[in-house]
């Protein structure tokens, strides 16, 4: 089986070219201003980022299967990987680069692992309202980070409150110059984003700010600036793992990669599906699996960090007409030979630049509209995007992410353990079985009661189920000859559950009233028949469907005779 990019150049057509070259020189001009600021995030130098801008669009377009998307340094991860080398314990910068290059390439060798055990679907834990949570607080974080590139005031405390409290203390230490200058080209990125969206604003920023800065030679002013970037040349990196000299710091790191693969492979894929979507094609998130792997492995082996799909380079290259893989490999050409050539211009930067394209960045990750439509679908999915953002920005991105994750899952198990449960009637005249809380005119079917469980039942919610049983039999009004248990969305059953089904079964033969199951899956009724269960309720009363249950019922008796009554309003739902 031939790569994607081998299959894309056996079948290469001509008239492409032309708009793969356009693609990969514009994906180029946006990758750069990212490239060149992300790195201090995690307090990397400069090259860094320029390594993992190029060698990660190499690996993907090598490997990866989508001809649109384009890989590259994240916001996210950068500051995810900021807090795993704080945790390390890394202070010197050669500490810092060699624990990044093994934390990029674990990150890769987790992707291909994933994609070697279909641990795709694993992006469906990520939920929206934790992403959201997580990209906001990321934010937050983010901008907090930039205060002493704007101010000139270094803030030693980490958090939300302590930063800012710092700052209040230190406000009249403020470099005026510098806040003027970072501020000034702030406003432009934001014009440029609201009113020339198509325009590369990072790029114009960058370009911008360097003119300035040699034009009126800022540093004599006192703004700090780049300063003269090494000799970069492109080569292998092999790392020093001097710093991991502990079983502790080694699981540190391997929780770390986890953390940063999980939150980028999830990102990425959203990204992924975003313009999939646009395009009307579908992503496999095994094969992307196996293309940011691949990126990772690159990026790490020339000595970057990590890196997922990003969506500024995927929406040039969508909007500009990229064609294939090729765009990724041009893009790459374009950023090395930028690098040999301008990297002594780059010198000129000033730093509150690149706090400004940060800044405007995180603006752009906080995304008031979702969290806006999250509060208004469902207030405890905006209840865990806010303790994600807490989490993120309070006790770290690593932290925040479990901590997101734990309050995600603990909802879900909080749900299950508490099912609905809803009692089925009719509409008079008719056959049809419907709930009543949703239907008003429909009524109960005398002598029948018949209640639906919506969800599995299992272990953790086996006794409240029977409970919340017990209490609608009892609760009932008309009086009872049979009592059926609509099981049509039981798909798990095991034998906790089935126990308790045995328990109620015998709490309704106490009463006088029959019990009955319908629409039984066949995992669930083959538990049912090895239990002997089957035996006790007897196979008349296991019943294909609700339906065919009230047939049978209305068969052995005249429902009519009985005294029509609905269930008390308070009971017509659990």
């Amino acid at each position: 089986m031939l790569s994607p990019i081998l299959n894309v150049l056996k079948s290469y057509r001509a008239d492409w070219l032309r708009f793969d070259i356009a693609a990969g020189l514009s994906v180029a001009a946006v990758s750069l201003p990212s490239a060149i600021a992300y790195p201090s995030i995690a307090g990397l130098p400069v090259e860094v980022g320029l390594f993992a801008a190029i060698f990660s669009s190499i690996g993907y377009a090598l490997v990866g299967p989508s001809a649109k998307l384009m890989v590259g340094p994240d916001t996210g991860t950068c500051i995810m990987l900021a807090g795993i080398l704080g945790t390390l314990g890394a202070a010197e910068i050669a500490d810092r680069e060699s624990l990044t290059i093994v934390i990029t390439l674990v990150v890769g060798i987790f992707c291909l692992l994933g994609r070697f055990l279909r641990l795709g679907f694993l992006a469906n834990f990520l939920s929206r309202p934790m992403l959201a949570g997580f990209l906001a607080g990321i934010s937050v974080s983010l901008m907090i980070g930039q205060v002493k590139r704007f101010t000139g005031i270094t803030i030693s405390t980490e958090g939300l409150f302590r930063p800012l409290f710092d700052l209040a203390q230190h406000a009249s230490e403020t470099h005026i110059p510098t806040l003027a200058f970072g501020v000034s080209l702030l406003v432009i990125l934001r014009l440029i984003r609201r009113f020339l969206p198509m325009v590369p604003g990072p790029l114009v920023g960058v370009v911008l700010a360097i003119a300035v800065s040699a034009a009126f030679d800022l540093q004599s002013y006192g703004v700090a600036v780049l300063g003269n970037l090494p000799s970069i040349s492109f080569k292998p990196s092999l790392p020093q793992l001097d710093m991991l000299d502990s079983p502790r710091s080694v699981l540190n790191l391997l929780g770390g990669a986890i953390a940063v693969m999980l939150v980028g492979f999830g990102s990425g894929i959203i990204t992924a599906r975003s313009f999939a979507v646009k395009g009307g094609k579908d992503i496999d998130a095994d094969d992307e699996l196996l293309g940011f792997g691949v990126a990772n492995l690159c990026s790490g082996f020339f000595g970057g960090f990590p890196v997922t799909a990003s969506d500024s380079r995927t929406a040039v290259n969508y909007a500009i007409g990229g064609k294939t893989q090729l765009v990724g490999l041009i893009s790459a050409g374009t950023l090395a030979i930028s690098v040999l050539f301008i990297a002594q211009v780059l010198a000129y930067l000033p730093s509150a630049a690149l706090g400004a394209v940060l800044v405007s960045a995180a603006i752009d990750l906080f995304d008031v509209g979702e969290l806006r439509t999250l509060y208004k679908l469902r207030r405890s999915e905006f209840v865990f995007a806010m303790i994600t953002i807490l989490g993120v920005v309070i006790a770290g991105p690593m932290q925040g992410v479990f901590i997101a994750i734990a309050a995600t899952l603990g909802d879900l198990l909080w749900s299950t353990s508490h099912p609905r449960l809803a009692f089925l009637g009719r509409i008079p005249g008719t056959t049809g079985l419907l709930k009543l809380h949703r239907f008003p005119e429909a009524r109960p079917i005398p002598g029948l009661t018949i209640v639906v469980l919506q969800s599995p039942l299992v272990f953790f919610n086996a006794d409240f189920v029977k409970m919340r049983l017990i209490k609608l039999s009892d609760a009932s009004r008309s009086p009872q000859r049979w009592f059926v248990l609509d099981a049509a969305a039981v798909n798990v059953l095991d034998s906790t559950g089935l126990r308790k089904l045995e328990e109620f079964r015998e709490y309704l033969a106490t009463q006088g009233i029959t019990f009955g199951i319908a629409d039984l899956n066949s995992k669930a009724r083959t538990i049912v028949d090895r239990s002997g269960l089957t035996e006790k309720i007897g196979n008349h009363m296991l019943f294909p469907s609700a339906e065919a249950a009230a047939a049978a019922f209305d068969a052995l008796y005249k429902a009519s005779t009985l005294d029509m009554q609905r269930p008390r309003a308070e009971i017509t739902e659990a």
